[in-house]
């Protein structure tokens, strides 16, 4: 299902309608490969220097901290994992079964809590 046309257009809708938040200034998903395969910057912002190039360091570090399972059992699988910047806010969150990672670059004045509430909204049903 993950690579199909049809979950590709509607995992970019669903980028689209994160880009619609104010605060949201990139919203993408990745395939295991680290490869962008929907979504990406919100339409007519100028991305910050050097905003793709730390996308995809922070995007291999989320890839490796995903896969990691030795914690699972004993505290349950990652909901997602963020770090707060001082230029932006970086939040990703792991779909295990179809092994993707929706990426969020915000607003350094994001709340990650609403942040993480409005992606589950909208990502309800994506697995």
């Amino acid at each position: 299902m993950a690579n199909s046309e049809g979950a590709l257009k509607l995992y970019g809708e669903k980028c689209n309608k994160l880009l619609e938040e104010s605060e949201i200034r990139f919203a993408g998903i990745v395939d295991k490969e680290g490869q962008l395969i929907a979504g990406g910057f919100k339409e007519g912002l100028n991305p910050h220097e050097g905003d793709e190039t730390r996308l995809k360091s922070f995007l291999e570090f989320v890839s490796k901290a995903s896969i990691r399972k030795e914690y699972d059992e004993s505290l349950g699988p990652i909901n997602y994992l963020a770090a707060r910047r001082d230029k932006a806010v970086l939040v990703s969150f792991p779909f295990p079964i179809t092994q993707i990672l929706l990426l969020i670059s915000a607003e350094p004045t994001a709340n990650i809590e609403n942040l993480a509430k409005k992606v589950v909204e909208i990502f309800t049903d994506v697995n």
